[in-house]
């Protein structure tokens, strides 16, 4: 068993990252040893068998990004072994499988000194030390980058030295290829053979990682090993799990935003066949979980069933149940008042409005929006001797452990959780609330596990949502039709206060939170003045992370008045995008990019025409062009042009499916979809009122991505902010009528430009 050790590999870096762990191995009986006859652990990640098979930890939960295959590419390279000789483990509950860049900033505007980077680096630091493992923010392929390389050139060290030892020459006389080690003298050895020998070995103290131009899987667009389950139906999912004697729970959360459980009313329901218990549960108000009643039975169906027979009363709480009407005025009263953090202050913007030779102004507004995930939650628990088992999707093990052990009254260590493969995320599954039901009722029931399965309209009702927002933007142009200030306002709830409140115990401050002003402050374009500001207008509806965060909406704001800025100057959209952009460099390349694959030069037919958007998000900038036209008054999407720069690409073809699905999540939220509130209620409970995009309505995408020896940032969510502004400023090119609130196809109080 190689000893446990910890290797501080990088210090102060560009993001002030502590990379820290690549050699730490889990405690004995985690990983196999020497003397184990199975597969041995040459490092904490990497562990080979006598038969050549690599087995490599994924410390991130597969949803459809290609984890468990872009992170294996990362150490199958390093080692030298083709893809096909490697499976995939799941992370054990180690603080060194935690993710440390999800937590730092990903923007690298110069104005930005050591005291940011000294920020970042102790939060680096802490995260590195608290190990919580979580998949969100775009940042597996970004936090794995360097560790999980250096642990596959670790691993190949120590086989070639085994190898040396063995046939006594010298390290340097050795080659690697496809999982075997050649001498001087042409004898060869599998890694098999050698790793019983290797595995005794000490790491190396320093790690050599190969250079770019050396790659031989990073870059190449090899299909997804997670492809031939999910085709073939073997691939399980939280809503697959099936256990001996498992018993099934449907469950209704109270509807009421602060609502609770008055009474209830099992009525016949308990005599119905298959039933075990209609019974209610506490719920947990400290992760967003409402009271509710539960129908356990024999099936699913059954439990659905009786539960549509029992009565529940309940009560809407403290005061008037929320409107969402009064909520959004609640907002624009906000951008009118003196409060908020103000994120940008460069010279004297509100005194250049002044001296404008003209001023244009806009407000904008974006809606609620749900995650809809196909998969509803789900989570099944079984609690037996002291120790409580899980079976559940989830991108945040951690949180999901930390939560259930505490409602649950046991210590964290004896939580078994089993991740299964996530049926959508999009941010819904970094929150714990569906794990608290199933842990309250297993309770109830055991030693039999309970599956408890959200209906969809529970789904949809108990969502944290996409906060809504608004916007208000002036930019003052001189007389000689140049932009010279630019003053940006916007108000919505804060996403991070929410969800840390739920995920630690951390009191709700209102704090700057840069969730709730991210793609606002920091967009790329520069002007003379600038003011940007935020603030918080705290409403009772709970809100998440939705793919892209603030970019989602914050993007569409800017970039919409970006080109209307650029019609009140008189300007081509392109052009003026780039006239702001001299000192962006990556940014200006993509945006060329994007314009030239698209014929941004070209005409199009008079039915149709085009709009552009530029977004940087997660460390990564794209570009889209958009082509379309209208179909009885409403847009229809054809084509969609993405330019994206995303450092080094590990996979293209993964990067290409993750643009794709991330521009038809994005336009079908830009088109349709919206959350309402009417009475403390969600109104929408199925898909008949929350419409996603069909096939038939999807456009053709291209994605072009720029070379870079950069290291990899974001790619899962970086093509969804720019599609609404996109097609916003394509439907003002085609009707002269600007939408400034979303979705377009619902948006009223449409206005001719001016």
């Amino acid at each position: 068993m190689v000893a446990r050790r910890r290797f501080l590999l990088s210090a102060l870096g560009t993001a002030g990252a502590l990379v820290v762990g690549w050699a730490v191995t889990p405690p004995a009986g985690r990983l196999g040893s020497a003397s184990s006859g199975r597969p041995v652990a040459l490092n904490g990640w990497v562990r080979i068998g006598s038969d050549g098979v690599i087995e490599v930890i994924v410390p991130r939960s597969e949803m459809g990004q290609g984890v468990s295959t872009a992170l294996p590419m990362l150490v199958a390279e390093e080692l030298d072994v083709a893809l096909a000789q490697v499976r995939t483990l799941p992370a054990p509950d180690e603080p060194m499988y935690g993710n440390v860049a999800v937590f730092l900033r990903t923007d690298a505007d110069p104005q930005y000194g050591i005291g940011t980077r000294l920020e970042q680096w102790f939060v680096a630091k802490i995260a590195r030390d608290l190990g919580v493992q979580i998949t969100g923010g775009s940042s597996s392929v970004r936090d794995c980058w360097v560790p999980m390389r250096q642990a596959g050139a670790a691993a190949r060290h120590m086989i070639i030295e085994a190898a040396a030892r063995r046939w006594q020459v010298s390290m340097s006389d050795c080659s690697t290829a496809d999982g075997v080690v050649t001498g001087p003298d042409g004898r060869s050895l599998s890694y098999g053979e050698l790793a019983q020998e290797a595995a005794r070995l000490a790491p190396p103290p320093t790690i050599e990682l190969k250079p770019f131009d050396k790659f031989r899987l990073i870059g190449q667009p090899i299909s997804r090993s997670d492809s031939a389950a999910k085709v073939g139906g073997s691939a399980v999912y939280g809503i697959d799990v099936r256990l001996p004697g498992m018993l099934h729970a449907a469950v209704r959360g109270c509807p009421l935003l602060g609502g609770s459980l008055r009474s209830f009313d099992p009525g016949q329901a308990p005599q119905m066949p298959g039933v075990k218990r209609i019974i209610a549960y506490p719920g947990d108000a400290r992760c967003g979980c409402r009271p509710g009643i539960a129908a356990v039975a024999r099936s699913h169906w059954q439990a659905e069933q009786a539960l549509a027979q029992v009565r529940i009363d309940w009560s809407s709480g403290a005061g008037a149940p929320p409107e969402g009407a009064d909520l959004v005025q609640a907002m624009r009263r906000g951008l009118d008042g003196p409060a908020g953090w103000v994120f940008v202050a460069k010279g004297d913007a509100m005194a250049a409005l002044g001296s404008a030779a003209r001023v244009v102004q806009a407000e904008y507004e974006a809606p609620w929006l749900a995650h809809a995930t196909i998969e509803p939650m789900n989570c099944t628990a079984q609690l037996v001797d002291g120790r409580l088992k899980l079976w559940t999707p989830t991108q945040a093990p951690t949180f999901a452990r930390w939560t259930a052990a505490r409602v649950a009254g046991i210590p964290v260590k004896k939580i078994d959780l089993t991740i299964t493969q996530l049926g959508g995320g999009f941010g819904r599954r970094l929150e714990s609330d569906f794990i608290v039901p199933a842990v309250q009722l297993a309770a109830q029931f055991t030693p039999a596990p309970v599956q408890v399965l959200w209906s969809r309209e529970e789904d949809f009702t108990h969502d944290f949502y996409r906060p809504a927002a608004v916007a208000r933007f002036r930019g003052a142009i001189d007389a000689s039709g140049r932009v010279f200030a630019w003053v940006s306002r916007t108000a919505s709830d804060a996403v991070g206060a929410q969800f840390l409140r739920r995920a630690l115990p951390l009191p709700d401050v209102d704090t700057k939170d840069s969730t709730a002003a991210e793609g606002h402050f920091d967009q790329a374009y520069e002007f003379d003045h600038q003011h940007c500001s935020h603030v918080r207008v705290a409403s009772p509806v709970p809100i998440g992370n939705w793919r892209s965060v603030g970019h989602s909406h914050n993007a569409f704001f800017t970039e919409s008045f970006i080109d209307e800025l650029a019609h009140a100057a008189g300007t081509d959209a392109l052009r003026f995008r780039l006239d702001l952009l001299q000192r962006r460099p990556r940014h200006r390349a993509v945006l060329q990019l994007a314009g030239q694959k698209a014929g941004w030069e070209n005409p199009l037919p008079a039915h149709l025409a085009r709009g552009i958007a530029l977004h940087e998000s997660f460390g990564s900038i794209v570009a889209q062009v958009v082509e379309i036209s209208l179909k009885d008054e409403e847009p229809v999407v054809h084509r969609v042009v993405c330019a994206i720069d995303c450092g080094v690409v590990v996979n293209p073809k993964i990067v290409e499916q993750q643009i794709e699905g991330a521009v038809n999540f994005g336009l079908g939220a830009a088109l349709r979809e919206r959350i309402t509130i009417h009475q403390g209620r969600i109104e929408q409970r199925n898909f008949p009122q929350y419409p996603l995009l069909r096939i038939g309505d999807s456009p053709v995408v291209e994605t072009y991505i720029v070379q870079s020896e950069r290291p990899p940032t974001g790619v899962g969510e970086i093509a969804t902010p720019p599609i609404a502004p996109a097609v916003a400023a394509a439907l003002f090119a085609l009707t002269g009528a600007r939408r400034r609130s979303l979705p377009l196809i619902a948006a009223t109080g449409s206005s001719r430009s001016s």
